[in-house]
């Protein structure tokens, strides 16, 4: 297992460019089940993610060639079983988003229920529902959910609650229902409106996406084709609280500009500087921060996936800072670990309480899962001595090669290959 040590305390200063966005990537590397030509996608992030999901995608028929360009050919998708097996889906639960474009294309699919995992239970019966209310005969047995139907049928369908992978999976089935679909309480995130601009490119026609509310009309065929991924706001947001905590002054190349607006508030409520320029967003961080309060909410309130680096941020401001997290039931499970680095944070149900500044001090700490891995890597930055952090596989899910572009403007910071864990 590889592990990263961080020698805090140094100033950041350069440009870091920002990559393609990995939650827009996976979904709409499965619409590309959806045609029966291939589909180019440029700007695609080198991550963990992106390969399994490559791999479920040439386990179900497909060729899949080139990394940072890729080429899925959908060719051979129907020939097979077109299952979702269980030792993916258990590594990363956007394997489920295939469910959608297989069923309304080949009428059946057979998918591993994904189970729990560390920020929370995230069930997937709004994925269900939706699918259900389209036509689909839904089975579950041996941990396993299959699917069929002769051919979906547009319905209207309300999310209980809402759902970014659920409004991409029922979208996707929608396009190629037979008749007009309604949906409502949809997920407004700028990924499920990137997955809406590639439908459309397809063939789609879908209206409405970003608003809570869409209209599909489905139609018979969608074609291949050649996209380029929008930039990762979450990867933007991160290194922007690395600029602000270390008093720092990085352009940030390609950024997001137009999804960023919640954090750039906060950062600048906290005293930093985010200035639009005509190559990103450059974020100078002040010689003192200054205390925030947040409360993580579905697009366009400010997203769960900043909630631990937006943490980081807080230990180092001056004053007691409030984050509320309203989204996944266990995201704080970076707490005890930034506790061990110097935090002083409480935490009661939902609500963290954060007083500082903190004096942290370099150690051994575990990442537990993708976004608290993150919010480690920024504590290391500003904390005196050496951070050891392991389990770093969790960083490739999100992060090509952070420890590169982190020591690029002036970061100490090295991955050890096959360090124990």
């Amino acid at each position: 297992m590889d592990k990263i040590v961080i020698h805090g305390g140094q100033r950041l200063t350069g440009e870091i460019r920002i990559l393609g966005a990995k939650n827009a990537a996976l979904p709409i590397q499965c619409a590309a089940l959806l045609t029966d030509t291939p589909t180019t996608l440029r700007h695609v992030p080198r991550l963990s993610d992106v390969k399994t999901m490559g791999e479920l995608l040439v386990g179900l028929g497909c060729t899949v060639e080139g990394d940072r360009t890729l080429v899925i050919d959908p060719a051979g998708v129907g020939s097979g079983p077109l299952e979702a097996p269980y030792e993916l889906v258990k590594t990363m639960r956007a394997s489920v988003t295939v469910m959608g474009p297989l069923l309304a294309r080949y009428g059946r699919c057979r998918v591993s229920l994904p189970g729990g995992c560390a920020i929370g239970a995230r069930p997937i019966d709004q994925h269900l529902r939706g699918l259900e209310a389209l036509g689909a005969r839904i089975r579950m047995a041996h941990g396993y959910v299959e699917l069929k139907a002769r051919r979906l049928k547009g319905a209207s369908f309300s999310f209980d609650v809402v759902t970014v992978g659920g409004t991409q999976n029922v979208m996707m089935a929608a396009a190629l229902a037979k008749g007009t679909s309604r949906l409502e309480n949809c997920a407004r995130e700028p990924e499920v409106q990137e997955l809406a601009i590639v439908l459309n490119k397809m063939g789609a026609k879908i209206h409405g996406a970003g608003t809570s509310a869409m209209e599909i009309e489905g139609v018979d065929v969608l074609n291949g084709i050649d996209h380029a991924i929008l930039p990762d706001r979450i990867e933007a947001g991160t290194f922007m609280v690395a600029a602000a905590i270390t008093r720092g002054d990085v352009l940030l190349e390609h950024a997001p500009i137009d999804h960023l607006h919640p954090v750039i508030a906060k950062l600048e409520e906290a005293g930093a500087i985010c200035r639009v320029e005509p190559r990103g967003l450059r974020v100078i961080g002040p010689e003192a921060l200054k205390a925030i309060d947040l409360v993580t909410r579905p697009h366009p309130g400010f997203p769960t996936d900043m909630q631990a680096q937006m943490m980081v941020l807080a230990t180092a401001a001056h004053g007691q800072s409030i984050i509320t997290e309203t989204i996944f039931e266990n995201r704080f499970m970076h707490v005890p670990e930034l506790c061990r680095l110097g935090a002083d944070i409480h935490v009661n149900g939902n609500v963290a309480i954060i007083k500082g500044p903190a004096k942290y001090t370099g150690t051994t700490v575990m990442a537990t899962d993708l976004r608290a891995s993150a919010s480690l890597v920024l504590a290391g930055l500003v904390a005196s001595g050496k951070t050891e952090i392991r389990r770093v596989y969790h960083l490739d899910r999100g992060y090509e090669t952070i420890e590169k572009r982190l020591r690029q403007v002036g970061a100490k910071i090295r991955r050890f290959h096959g360090a124990p864990n």
